[in-house]
């Protein structure tokens, strides 16, 4: 049988219009996906606002406050130079007696001229032996009396309350000193200063060439070192 002719006419304009409606179908389809690649993008973009930097808190205080030392406030100030270079004391506030009378002895010039005449390594260097009497003076124990390294402190006899003129400066930490019948190196002498500048010039005393003194004791410089002049200084 021959196929009607009027037919492949007729699929031919079938297979035309499904395929234009598919190309519609795709190019909607593109046109959306388009659209919501875009629209995704705009909703993604930072922020072009600029955000201010944070300005830090400025501090109460830019610096580290001076911490006063309670037994140093205001203290009196003494230098002693000497035959081999110069020592700055500073007094101490919380011992009025002993610091009083080291201060009047400076101001009257009797240390001027004596000599450091008892030097141990490692242990202390003595001075201030003066010509003439001085009266005693009381102990001042006391609290944070530590006879430690570059402290000065009275030196006296076995006798409460007999110190007068010498002194003393600590080359060692002498504060852990227990005696035979139970005294302490720090419950004995009071500590009432210490050297501010010229730890190096105290160490040089303290190693300085000795000999035997009248009590057997190596502890007599053989060079001793004077004090030129001892004066309160600002």
């Amino acid at each position: 049988m021959t196929p009607n002719k009027n037919s492949r006419p007729s699929a031919k304009r079938k297979s035309n219009k499904t395929l234009i409606l598919a190309i519609g179908i795709l190019v909607i389809i593109l046109v959306a996906i388009g659209a919501y690649i875009v629209l995704g993008q705009l909703g993604n973009q930072p922020n072009t606002t600029p955000t201010p930097t944070p300005t830090p808190t400025p501090s109460t205080s830019s610096t580290p406050s001076a911490t006063t030392d309670p037994l140093y406030v205001n203290p009196t100030k003494v230098l002693f130079q000497t035959s081999v270079g110069n020592i700055t004391l500073e007094l101490r506030s919380d011992k009025p007696i002993t610091t009083a009378n080291f201060k009047n002895l400076v101001q009257q010039g009797k240390y001027d001229g004596t000599v450091f005449h008892r030097v141990i390594a490692g242990f202390m260097i003595q001075g201030g032996a003066i010509s003439g009497s001085t009266p005693t003076i009381a102990d001042e124990i006391g609290t944070n009396n530590h006879n430690v390294n570059y402290t000065i402190s009275m030196a006296k006899t076995s006798d409460p309350n007999s110190a007068t003129s010498e002194f003393f400066i600590n080359v060692g930490d002498n504060s852990k000193i227990t005696y035979q019948d139970g005294t302490t190196f720090d419950g004995t002498y009071t500590v009432f200063g210490k050297v501010v500048e010229g730890q190096s010039v105290v160490d040089a005393i303290a190693n300085a060439q000795v000999t035997e003194n009248a009590y057997h004791e190596a502890s007599s410089p053989v060079n001793p070192v004077t004090v030129i002049k001892a004066t309160i200084v600002p």
